[in-house]
């Protein structure tokens, strides 16, 4: 036998061994109860024994006092798995009158396929597209039931046969295809993924899966058991769903590839070679999505803020990826096609759904938005999160610096050692200062800093030095503050060294001039990261319970399903990045440093990269040549290369920059 069919037997003999392993532990659950009811009825029939014999009378009733205990294991048992909610993939679900002409794509192609149509279709913020089965009680719409109303053309059939057909699975699409594919390359990349439904609605095959999926959900609410009362009971049963998994798992993972090697056979015949352009393209979204999360989406995520159109943004970033890539050339002519996002009704208000669920899987944000948690568009990005980022990272680093012990100063031959910058209580509302725009930026709050009212109290002319450093100039008041350090009153210059502020200057120094500096600032924004991470945690904690988000409410109807992935805490499922080390930290914050000073005093601006995320704008060009130059001040302590590429761009390291 050829064809697809050979797939789909091979998957239904495997579901078939999948429901002998289910109908033998039932058996094997009911075998006391049988054999207490052959001794009774010997017993009443005068075959076994008597009613009034010890040894008979003893062993019925020890027989049946464990069938009862065994008929109540597995009574337990079967209700946990039964009940138990499968896991759902997290998703934003399209109701059809959202996207008719999608809807109509699929059923095209079930059509074609000789397939039934999949019952509804959901969009995942992945690049990676299948068929999953919702048919779970528990994931139910309030007052319907949890397949939906069957399609057209799963409701077509012939034969007593399609009676029993299991409801269809929804389809999950990812939401960066529909953006960057062609309509006509959409459907070629689902045609073996809507061939799927054949085998997955045949009765044993959607059996065998339910039990599965049953025996996974008990295993996991097993793990999540605590207490004694719910524990014991809870324990017993997850080690029978693992015994009966490890029991039942080689069959399972054949019968999954006979369906694959089934669906894959049947869509051969539909849009070949236009499926071999879609795997290509496939390949390049995987690139162009992925440097798109770590590298755009993830700092803007740190700060408090989700971009709105996540899809519409892999666009331009794997439009500019097919720039610089000579691989890629010609990719960019597709798209004076149709793209695949033109059969959503309203695709901003879909890309916006997904957006916010990417960010919840990603980065574990909240699922309503908030002060702390806003949407932003992408031409705000470079001003609200770039420059943001930057002023911050460089407040934290001058705070981190205020905190260190000073550096001993050479004293001339024959003269007392100079006397070293001091902190006094009036240097302490400017640090303060500092520490609440750290604060107000996850992001900023129409609120005053905590613990004070209206502005941040200040002596008498620190306002006016704090408008001196607004502007780039520098302190010339005597007692007057610069970055949380105070120049003694009475001094005169050339009296002391110059007083450490917020300055590029002032980081440079103290890198270049002491070997174990490095190591102990890295150390101190390790900690104040920390600290800061677990302050938003805990505020994001003591906000009120929310439910799905409304962005996606509004047009996804009822029924909607964050899935069971998004941990409680707001701790992301799939995180994006293992977490930085101390030298890769200070390394980022003396960058944002160089980029404050280049803008504040050598007319950069701050600009966005779609495949590397911020980036300093000197002429309207790009400048990426100064990591190097950080790394080599930060990794070995020498300043020299960082001073020739602010010379170059004639940058004033001396001068104060605008911290926020």
């Amino acid at each position: 036998m050829a064809g697809p069919e050979a797939g789909e037997q091979a998957a239904r003999a495997r579901a078939l061994a999948v429901l002998r392993i289910r109908g033998a532990a039932l058996g094997l659950a009911v075998l006391p109860a049988a054999l207490a009811v052959v001794l009774f009825a010997g017993a009443a029939t005068g075959g076994i024994g008597s009613w009034d014999s010890g040894g008979w009378a003893l062993a019925r009733w020890i027989v049946a006092g464990f069938a009862v205990l065994a008929l109540l294991l597995a009574a337990l048992v079967a209700a946990v798995v039964a009940r138990a909610r499968p896991a759902l993939s997290p998703t934003v679900p399209v109701a059809e009158e959202s996207a008719p002409d999608l809807y109509r794509l699929v059923r095209d192609l079930a059509d074609r396929l000789e397939v039934p149509a999949p019952s509804a279709i959901a969009l995942t913020p992945d690049c990676d597209s299948w068929l999953e089965d919702r048919t779970h009680r528990a994931h139910a719409p309030p007052g319907g039931s949890a397949a939906g109303p069957a399609p057209a053309a799963s409701r077509a059939g012939t034969g007593s046969g399609a009676a029993r057909q299991a409801p269809a699975p929804v389809l999950v699409i990812g939401s960066p295809f529909l953006w960057w594919m062609r309509v006509g390359e959409l459907r070629a990349l689902l045609a073996p993924v809507v061939a799927g439904t054949g085998p997955s609605v045949h009765p044993d095959i959607a059996a065998a899966r339910r039990f599965v999926r049953g025996l996974d959900a008990a295993v996991a609410v097993a793990a999540r058991a605590r207490g004694t009362l719910r524990g014991v009971p809870l324990r017993f049963v997850g080690r029978v769903s693992r015994l009966l998994l490890r029991a039942c798992g080689e069959h399972a993972t054949q019968m999954e590839r006979g369906v694959a090697a089934a669906a894959s056979e049947r869509a051969q015949g539909v849009d070949y070679g236009l499926r071999i352009v879609a795997q290509e393209q496939v390949g390049l979204a995987y690139a162009g999505w992925d440097r798109l999360l770590t590298r755009v989406a993830l700092p803007a995520w740190r700060m408090g803020r989700w971009p709105a159109r996540l899809d519409a943004g892999v666009v331009s970033a794997l439009t500019e990826l097919s720039r610089r890539d000579r691989l890629a050339e010609g990719f960019t002519s597709r798209l004076g096609e149709r793209p695949a996002c033109d059969l959503l009704e309203e695709p901003g208000a879909i890309d916006r759904a997904a957006s916010l669920l990417a960010a919840r899987l990603f980065h574990g944000g909240p699922a309503e938005t908030g002060p702390d948690w806003a949407p932003i568009a992408w031409d705000r990005y470079p001003e609200e999160v770039v420059d943001r980022k930057w002023r911050l990272e460089a407040a934290r680093l001058h705070r981190v610096l205020d905190d260190l012990p000073a550096l001993p100063s050479a004293a001339a031959p024959g003269e007392g050692a100079a006397p070293q910058p001091v902190r006094t209580p009036e240097a302490v509302p400017a640090t303060e200062a500092v520490r609440a725009t750290e604060a107000a930026a996850q992001p900023v709050r129409a609120k005053e800093p905590v613990g004070t009212k209206g502005a941040v109290a200040e002596p008498v002319g620190a306002a006016d030095a704090a408008a001196g450093r607004s502007l780039g100039e520098a302190p010339a008041e005597t007692g007057e503050r610069s970055g949380g350090r105070v120049r003694p009153a009475g001094a005169v210059n050339g009296g002391e060294p110059a007083v450490a502020g917020p300055t590029l200057t002032r980081v440079i120094e103290r890198l270049a001039g002491d070997d174990a500096a490095s190591d102990l600032v890295a150390a101190r924004l390790v900690t104040e990261l920390e600290r800061e991470e677990r302050a938003t945690a805990d505020r994001r904690a003591s906000s009120p319970a929310s439910g799905p988000a409304q962005e996606t409410a509004e047009f996804a109807g009822p029924g909607v399903s964050w899935g069971d992935g998004l941990v409680d805490g707001g701790v992301p499922l799939f995180p994006l990045q293992a977490p930085r080390t101390g030298r890769e930290l200070l390394a980022d914050h003396v960058m944002a440093m160089v980029c404050c000073a280049a803008v504040d005093t050598a007319g950069a601006a701050p600009g966005l990269d779609w495949l590397d995320g911020p980036a300093l704008l000197v002429d309207g060009a790009r400048r990426a040549d100064v990591g190097r130059t950080v790394r080599s001040l930060v990794d070995d302590g020498d300043d020299e290369p960082l001073r020739d590429w602010l010379g170059e761009l004639g940058v004033r390291p001396d001068k104060p920059v605008r911290l926020v």
